[in-house]
């Protein structure tokens, strides 16, 4: 199988990912070597995703060799290609679900009504979350589901759950909620459901909570908001997104492993018909939104996602939090 032997060349990247971190070239920055590292094995699974089940064991090679020869900028751009193209189609798929006439002729006629005579919010086909989710799953193969972790730990609470089944590359998950810039100051640090990016933004999940079950305009409050005038702020987007919970992984128990990882992903906000969605709001004005989102590390198929937390081991960690990989973590932290 093509992928078995991808697995097996880019454990050896692996090792050698290893080597470098402890060598002295590299030592004087470790949380760039992870980062480059962490690049590294998303240009390759989600380069091996976009080809589709009929990849040749060719194709797994040529993807590592790329992968040792493409330089760190080259690499993020793929990356944000192939995610970019697997957002393509699951927004084609939720609008084929949720518009009531999806197609060229209406969105045509849609484009040419002045903006003041557009509803603030477009009409959707009245479906509940339930609902939308069973009929992805029926479109891409896969959706996801919250409930009682199985991990056995008291704290374990409730785990997200791929329903399906989805290849090695593929874009699971997204984290919702608010975007903060790098030192924007009122970040509760005490927030279980805080997520850092390589680049300091930070994404605070906890006013996304499990959605909704419609679309609506959200400005990142935790009740039903009011509307206001600062469009940076406030955005129509689509709660109904069976893959908006991503704030609901757990980190692997004891003799488990994670089988997903953070990408960081940049949406344009050019892209107006795709907009709605990406489950986040953005404090701040800028071209893209800095999002992110939760990329399979293998083929899964009817289990719980885990995500290493990789949580710094220079400061007291959770009772719960077994560590996957103490080097990874000590880099993440520095």
């Amino acid at each position: 199988m093509a992928f078995a032997k991808m697995f097996f060349l880019f454990s050896k990247f692996q090792q050698g990912v290893g080597v470098l971190a402890k060598s002295t070239t590299f030592s004087k920055n470790p949380r760039q070597l992870q980062y480059e590292a962490d690049i590294n094995k998303l240009f390759m699974f989600t380069s091996y995703n976009r080809l589709g089940r009929d990849a040749e064991e060719a194709d797994a090679e040529e993807i590592i060799e790329m992968a040792g020869k493409a330089t760190l900028s080259e690499q993020q751009k793929q990356v944000q290609e192939n995610i970019h193209y697997q957002l393509e189609n699951f927004c084609a798929s939720m609008d084929e679900i949720l518009l009531p006439h999806n197609d060229k002729t209406q969105e045509l006629k849609a484009d040419n009504v002045p903006t003041a005579d557009k509803p603030l919010v477009p009409e959707t086909k009245p479906l509940k979350l339930a609902q939308v989710s069973k009929l992805l799953k029926d479109r891409i193969g896969y959706t996801l589901e919250v409930k009682p972790s199985l991990i056995p730990h008291k704290d374990a609470g409730q785990g997200c759950f791929i329903e399906g089944e989805a290849d090695v590359g593929a874009l699971l998950a997204f984290y919702p909620g608010v975007i903060y810039a790098p030192g924007y100051p009122n970040v509760d640090a005490q927030n279980s459901y805080l997520i850092t990016r390589y680049d300091g933004v930070v994404i605070n999940a906890q006013p996304r909570g499990r959605g909704g079950e419609s679309r609506q305009v959200w400005n990142g409050s935790f009740t039903k908001p009011e509307v206001r005038t600062d469009a940076n702020v406030e955005e129509v987007l689509e709660m109904r997104n069976p893959l908006a919970f991503g704030h609901f992984l757990n980190h692997p128990g004891k003799e488990m492993d994670p089988n997903v990882m953070v990408c960081p992903y940049d949406f344009p906000l050019s892209e107006k018909r795709m907009r709605a969605y990406i489950p986040n709001v953005a404090l701040g004005d800028a071209p893209v939104l800095k999002t992110v989102v939760l990329v399979a590390t293998r083929a899964l198929c009817n289990e719980e996602l885990m995500l290493n937390y990789r949580l710094s081991n220079s400061e007291r960690r959770p009772e719960w939090y077994t560590p996957v990989d103490e080097e990874e973590d000590g880099r993440r932290s520095n």
